[in-house]
């Protein structure tokens, strides 16, 4: 019933962004003494919402696969950032960047899923 919500479901690809951007952070971080690392990033949430093509796949059965996830929001680029000498381009200051723009993005899917939560309730008299 509430994948039908557009709202919910941006809310939800939202999560999903900041989910799949705090792991190649957490990636960047771990590997910023290995030679000839690149820092990786995901580009931003706005430019892949809509550019991902629509993949739903009709399920009749439960062993069949949904599709869901795919797209093009969970490819990771390279975020550039100046090379150290061993060829290692992450910068521990623009990942602790990265890092609350993460978080940020995450705090404001959680708060646009309970506004509409709360919307919904409303609207069926259960107001909080």
């Amino acid at each position: 019933m509430f994948n039908r919500i557009e709202t919910l479901r941006m809310a939800s690809a939202l999560t999903a962004h900041a989910e799949n951007r705090q792991k190649l952070i957490a990636q960047n971080v771990a590997n910023a003494d290995t030679p000839g690392y690149r820092s990786r990033d995901l580009a931003g949430f706005a430019d892949t919402y809509r550019s991902t093509p629509s993949t739903d796949l009709r399920t009749t059965r439960p062993g069949h696969v949904s599709g869901s996830g795919w797209g093009g929001s969970n490819r990771a680029v390279d975020s550039g950032g100046e090379l150290a000498p061993n060829g290692n381009s992450v910068s521990v200051e623009d990942e602790m960047i990265r890092i609350a723009q993460a978080k940020k993005e995450f705090d404001l899917s959680v708060a646009i899923t309970r506004a509409s939560l709360s919307l919904i309730r409303t609207s069926l008299g259960r107001g909080m």
